[in-house]
């Protein structure tokens, strides 16, 4: 069985919410708040990477 790579996102906002994307298959909407040193945030529920532009290619 082949699992799937989590998505990543290049996002412009420190803050973003998750929420799986799927509609009804997703998951509960999540915010997560993106550290300014790291760059990234993923999410607990659906591994989603979140990269701020700043760090676009870095992270």
């Amino acid at each position: 069985m082949i699992s799937q790579a989590p998505e990543t996102r290049i996002v412009h906002t420190w803050r973003v919410a998750c929420d799986g994307g799927e509609g009804a298959l997703g998951h509960p909407r999540v915010w997560l708040q993106i550290p300014q040193d790291k760059g990234w945030v993923e999410c607990g529920y659906c591994d989603c990477k979140f990269i701020h532009q700043d760090f676009e290619g870095k992270a």
